[in-house]
């Protein structure tokens, strides 16, 4: 199983969606990477000679895949959080930063959704102190 950048590919596959695998490359990109280390995308990746994954490597190396691409990822938002933009503070609470609207949908960064409902006079009363009358009741 070959080994590219930290990550074995699956080998039964074909090179070009093997190496959309790596955290960072996806089609376009992998295709751009065939390309230069001309090696043929319908070629799958158990085929490959240790020439051609040397090739691969070394292209590969040229894009930032993996850890740098995550780290310099985490250092862009930490930086908008830092100097408290908009999108930072977005950031921060875990809501949309591009201009979505949130007062329905946004559910995959909001989260499950909590149901706030009107409080019944019973329930109201067992909440507040004892020793005070709600409006209902002080007339």
């Amino acid at each position: 199983m070959p080994r590219i950048a930290g990550i074995d590919l699956p080998e039964n596959k074909k090179i070009d969606f093997s190496l959309t695998k790596l955290y960072g490359i996806g089609w376009n990109s992998a295709s751009d990477i065939l390309e230069k280390a001309k090696i043929s995308p319908d070629k799958r990746t158990k085929d490959l000679t240790e020439e051609e994954i040397a090739t691969l490597t070394k292209v590969v190396d040229s894009y930032a895949i993996e850890g740098d691409l995550r780290r310099s990822i985490r250092q862009n938002v930490q930086r908008l959080q830092d100097i408290g933009s908009y999108r930072g503070v977005r950031h921060n609470r875990g809501l949309p930063a591009r201009g979505q609207r949130t007062r329905t949908n946004a559910r995959s960064r909001r989260g499950k959704r909590q149901t706030v409902g009107a409080f019944k006079k019973e329930a109201l009363a067992k909440m507040s102190p004892q020793g005070t009358k709600t409006e209902g009741e002080a007339k």
